[in-house]
């Protein structure tokens, strides 16, 4: 079965120094890129993090200090990456929790000011947990029938991601084959953030998830207490969350201007 697509939809997947989405990097980005047309494309980068990758990682994904110290780094990279994703909506495996916000992060500290406001996601680990509850290399056996070779290479796991997608629509019926049907299943809560900090009650406003604040309305606490949102821009906060409360602190100015 082959994807029923409006928009190109890019397939990808990141191997990184660790699983922090504030302070770690990118290592390695394998895009997949599928158009509606049917035609296909794909590249594979090698990244220098500017960082020393911490040996439990290197044990993961075999990616040394020295195989990327002469590689570009991800703001090197930025433009070309971007430029292969921007008109696309974006897939992956666990991608929702962990490569889309990672991926974010290094793209506006590379100053491209990317959002997902004329996206959507599909995340095909979500379909996978609540159909089956396996992890990527099960997935790609039970699904496809063959064992994942090279596993935790980006290129390999971009690869498997798209081809269980596909086994996964014939397997299931009940999934529609369209990208935003797919993104609305594969969410898992409404995150206004890639991190969860802010997110949606019920009434479509935004809360925030932790803290002393937990539960309460952003527009209220950043108007009765100000200095919430300096020290959250001060903290280690992502800075796509930091994007996010600036928009919505901007918001309620404009709304008192109008």
């Amino acid at each position: 079965m082959e994807l029923k697509l409006n928009r190109p939809i890019c397939f990808f997947d990141l191997e990184t120094t660790g699983v922090d989405v504030a302070k770690d990097r990118i290592v390695e980005i394998a895009i997949f890129k599928v158009y509606p047309n049917g035609n296909k494309e794909s590249k594979t980068w090698l990244v220098n993090p500017e960082m020393k990758i911490p040996f439990l990682s290197t044990q993961v994904h075999g990616i040394t200090d020295e195989k990327v110290a002469n590689e570009p780094t991800f703001k090197e990279l930025s433009g070309q990456i971007y430029n292969m994703i921007k008109d696309s909506d974006l897939a992956g495996f666990n991608s929702d929790r962990f490569d889309i916000p990672l991926l974010a992060e290094e793209l506006l500290r590379a100053g491209v000011d990317f959002d997902m406001k004329n996206r959507v996601s599909v995340d095909v680990q979500t379909i996978f947990h609540k159909m089956e509850e396996r992890t990527l290399s099960a997935a790609y056996k039970f699904y496809c029938g063959q064992l994942l070779e090279n596993a935790h290479s980006a290129e390999a796991d971009t690869m498997a991601t798209y081809e269980i997608l596909k086994a996964q629509l014939e397997r299931y019926p009940e999934l529609e084959n369209d990208m935003k049907l797919l993104s609305e299943f594969t969410t898992r809560k409404k995150s206004v953030d890639f991190a969860g900090f802010i997110a949606l009650n019920d009434k479509g406003q935004e809360i925030f998830t932790f803290g002393k604040h937990k539960g309460a309305l952003v527009e209220k606490v950043l108007e009765e207490e100000p200095g919430y949102f300096g020290w959250i821009q001060n903290a280690d906060f992502p800075l796509y969350t930091k994007k996010v409360l600036t928009a919505i602190k901007l918001r309620k100015l404009n709304n008192k201007l109008s």
